[in-house]
């Protein structure tokens, strides 16, 4: 049996996509000459052959109304970036984690890796990365990197600290923080500054901030 198509739902979905390499099987849209003329508009580079449906098969596909939805093959691999691996530790948030997929594409991660049960390439994840699963490689584990970068408001201040490029860094949820399991692999634990009685960052603001520390840095 043949593995779901990906969904991406919407122009950015799709030009980002089409940039990394996607195999589209299929581009659809309520009005086809709007949608084209908007590729043409913001991503002038990409070229697709936009099928003509009514509009509530886009709705069916994309779980809202969008100018198109594209159908793609999930991706064999992907090269790796030259940066640091990214681990989520048992995220829940599917928008929180497509834009944290979005931000490491950004600055070119190793990896983005999930624990947990929540799908990286659901269809909202996708959506929420802009399509950029095909920038960087993402996937579930469910063994553990024996080596973790552990980020946690007890850790080392982020202003002192060197990420190296081969390191795995764990984030966990706003609420949970990291679980004793991956807690219990890292080799350091690291803490991004925040204003005194601010409770935490948002998830993909926390990755961001520290792939920019390693930036920063001299990385990449």
């Amino acid at each position: 049996m043949p593995p779901d198509p990906v969904v991406l739902s919407g122009v950015h979905a799709v030009k980002h996509a089409v940039r990394f390499g996607a195999r589209l099987d299929r581009v659809v849209s309520a009005d086809p000459a709007s949608a084209l003329r908007l590729i043409a508009a913001i991503a002038p580079d990409v070229a697709v052959d936009v099928e003509q449906v009514p509009v509530e098969e886009v709705v069916r596909l994309a779980g809202a109304r969008v100018e198109l939805v594209g159908l793609a093959r999930r991706p064999e691999s992907v090269p790796a970036g030259d940066g640091p691996t990214v681990l989520l530790d048992n995220p829940r948030h599917l928008g929180n984690l497509g834009a944290v997929v979005r931000v490491a594409a950004g600055f070119g991660a190793r990896a983005v890796l999930t624990t947990g049960t929540v799908d990286p390439w659901h269809p909202t994840v996708v959506r929420a990365a802009a399509g950029l699963h095909y920038a960087v490689p993402v996937r579930r584990i469910t063994a553990l990197p024996p080596a973790v970068v552990g980020f946690d408001p007890a850790g080392d201040d982020l202003r002192t600290v060197r990420l190296p490029a081969d390191a795995v860094l764990a984030f966990g949820s706003e609420r949970h923080g990291l679980s004793a399991e991956v807690r219990a692999r890292a080799t350091r634990l690291v803490a991004i500054p925040i204003r005194d009685r601010v409770s935490s960052y948002n998830l993909a603001t926390s990755v961001a901030i520290a792939l920019y520390a390693w930036v920063a840095a001299g990385g990449g």
